[in-house]
């Protein structure tokens, strides 16, 4: 079977579609027939070296998926064959808090990912895809649909009628903007063209403000919202925090998912003490949120943005599409 590694060295140029033996099922285990993956900008940093390079190499990469189940090992119980999956983004969190030891079976960098024809893992890592989701459109939920719904849901409790801001048009922000509006919120968002505005008004945002023709957006948010958001998700991390505090109401909470710009910033920490900030870090979340989700996103009947569908052969050329923030929700590679 064949598997994008990283062999050699670590940048887009270097990766190989390498020929690797099939995997099977051993106890508990299943092996999956991966039918899509998704690209998270978290792939990137890893191909690039910027994750890690303490990295045992080859290493296989990506960490989200969906397929069907092929072989079962003995005493499998959870999913049997011909079932259709997605793989928990740390196979090891299941449930609970999370913990450094779980943290550590994040697939695509610190375990073997998922950029392969055929992968093996333990019954208790998967989830059962939602019925009406193609591959593709499941390929997208185990790291960006699962942190938004963990940074509204789980760690906070979005509730109908507050308010969340959400930065850019990338898959958790894509994610967080159609949950929250299921849920019954107000949702605005920044971008940088028209034509993202548009369609993130078509996704439901209530307001839309262009972060190239409006720099200083937090002050439009504070007037739309009669004081601040109750909620920001946070992508850009050092280039936008400071904005993000200011754009919070009292109170409010601050999720912080990315850091996208390079480097460090100075945050003004006595604004966030004197708002009575919440700032939570979110990294994913256990198997136990991942299944909560799929129930509102069937209920709900919501479908993943797809941005671009790239050929399993097309590897880098994906890489490289999401390198350059041009896409519009989640990139994705058909197997």
């Amino acid at each position: 079977m064949r598997a994008w590694q990283i062999t050699n060295g670590f940048s887009i140029d270097e990766l190989s579609l390498n020929t690797i033996p099939e995997p099977s099922a051993g106890p508990g285990q299943a092996v999956i027939r991966v039918r899509a993956v998704s690209l998270n900008f978290r792939d990137l940093l890893v191909t690039k070296g910027l994750y890690s390079k303490k990295l045992a190499l080859p290493l296989t990469i990506c960490s989200d998926c969906a397929g069907e189940v092929v072989m079962v090992g003995t005493g499998t119980n959870r999913v049997k064959a011909g079932d259709r999956v997605m793989a928990n983004f740390m196979p090891g969190w299941i449930a609970g808090d999370a913990s450094e030891a779980k943290a550590r079976t994040a697939m695509g960098a610190f375990t073997s990912g998922v950029l392969a024809e055929l992968i093996v893992l333990n019954e208790d890592a998967l989830v059962h895809t939602p019925p009406h989701l193609s591959h593709e459109e499941a390929a997208t939920l185990p790291c960006a649909a699962v942190t938004a719904w963990n940074a509204l849901f789980e760690m906070s409790r979005c509730k109908t009628g507050e308010s969340v801001l959400v930065q850019g048009s990338g898959g958790v922000s894509v994610f967080a903007l159609q949950l929250a509006k299921a849920a019954g919120a107000r949702v605005i968002a920044i971008t940088s063209s028209d034509e993202k505005a548009a369609r993130l008004q078509e996704l439901g945002a209530s307001d839309v403000l262009n972060y190239i023709t409006t720099p200083d957006w937090e002050e439009p948010v504070r007037k739309l919202t009669g004081g601040g958001v109750d909620y920001v998700v946070e992508i850009g991390g050092a280039a936008t925090m400071n904005k993000s505090i200011r754009a919070a109401r009292m109170g409010g909470t601050i999720a912080l998912i990315g850091n996208r710009a390079s480097g460090s910033a100075e945050v003004n920490l006595t604004a966030a003490l004197m708002k009575g900030l919440r700032i939570q870090g979110i990294f994913v979340g256990s198997r136990e949120m991942f299944e909560a989700m799929n129930r509102a996103i069937t209920l709900h009947r919501i479908r993943p943005v797809v941005d671009r569908v790239f050929h399993l052969e097309q590897g880098k050329d994906a890489l490289r599409h999401l390198e350059t923030g041009a896409h519009f929700g989640k990139v994705v590679i058909r197997v």
